[in-house]
This record gives structure tokens, sequence and C-alpha cells, in this order.
């Protein structure tokens, strides 16, 4: 039985919401220090996703490596905690993973991490943001929807 993603896309040239951040969340991004911790909550959550991360050391290399790759669009919020979020985002506009930690999700953790990639794609001149996601995978589609993402095209996943 073949797997369907929607491809979905949010308008920037309107005025966008303003990320409404749970309390004591701090806003970082990608430091090689904080791969390990990055890396395992995307492991955490890549079932809901449909996902597969591979190892650590597989991922930081394509990570860093890919022509897409720029560190300040790989958006991070913790806690005193740790690490409860990560927007994982290309520089074609483009959002490859919106993860939450377990502990954390049911928050508006990913609403603001969403709204605020939003608002880093529009300061960087975009007209536009995309994402995927997997038709099965409701709870995020509800998230997108209720964001203003609007459908785009639905095709199959590609068997590996």
């Amino acid at each position: 039985m073949s797997e369907y993603f929607q491809l979905l896309r949010r308008d920037l040239t309107a005025s966008l919401p303003a990320p409404q951040w749970p309390a004591g969340t701090q806003l970082d991004h990608y430091r090689d220090e904080l791969a390990p911790a990055i890396h395992a909550v995307l492991r955490m959550t890549q079932d809901q996703g449909g996902g597969r991360v591979p190892s650590l050391e597989e991922w930081r290399q394509q990570f860093v490596s890919d022509a897409e790759f720029d560190p300040t669009l790989c958006l991070v919020a913790s806690n005193a905690e740790g690490i409860l979020g990560v927007a994982q985002c290309w520089t074609s506009a483009f959002i490859k993973n919106l993860s939450v930690h377990p502990c954390a999700q049911g928050q508006g953790l990913g609403r603001a991490l969403l709204l605020h990639s939003f608002q880093v794609f529009k300061q960087r001149g975009e007209p536009y943001v995309d994402l995927k996601v997997l038709e099965s995978n409701l709870r995020a589609r509800k998230l997108y929807e209720s964001a203003d993402m609007k459908f785009v095209l639905r095709d199959a996943v590609a068997e590996d």
C-alpha cells in the first residue's frame, strides 16, 4: 500500500502572526556541540513524521555538507531541561523537519517554531515557504493548516 505526502505552502507576503513561546523557552540555532541533542530529538520523533534519521555521524555529515545547509536556519528551542524542539530548514525556503520532544508536545512549541520559521524566511525576502507532511500525520497537518499553510500537491512517498 502506497503512502502519500502533501506539499503545503505558506504565503509570506501578508502579515504573519507572532510566535507565542512557552514560558522558559530559549531560541538558538545549530552549532556542532548541539548536534547530538538535536539528532536525539529528530530520532525520537521520526516515527511520527515517517522520516528515517540516520546515525548521528551520518546525519551530521549529510546535514552540514548539504548545499542548502545554513546553521542559522536550523532553529533550536530549549529550556533548562534541554532541547525541546527543532525546525530544520533549507535555504530554498523549505522546512525539512519540524520536531518537538514528546515531553513538550501539545504546549504550542511546534506552532511557535513554525511561525518563527515563517518570519525568518520573510526576513530573507522569500515570498513563500513549503514543507511536506505525510497524509496520515493528522496532528501535524492540523497544525500546519491552522498556521494558514495551503495544499499544493499530493504525491506518493518514494519507496526505498
